[in-house]
């Protein structure tokens, strides 16, 4: 069976852990409606990208 034969160190083992840390997602305001989206995604709710439609909305009730 495989034993370390030295002490792992903190700073060693912090190095080791230093990209496990959760980050928060990324959101965009709209320029236009003012709705939160991701980058480079569509906005959802209007079915625009980048100034033009790609993406027919229904109309709602």
């Amino acid at each position: 069976m495989a034993v370390p034969k030295r002490k792992t160190t903190p700073s060693k083992r912090g190095m080791r852990r230093a990209h496990d840390a959760l980050t928060a997602d990324a959101y965009v305001e709209d320029k236009n409606t003012g709705e939160l989206h991701r980058p480079h995604h569509m906005d959802v709710k209007t079915g625009m990208y980048k100034g033009r439609q790609v993406l027919k909305t229904k109309a709602r009730v």
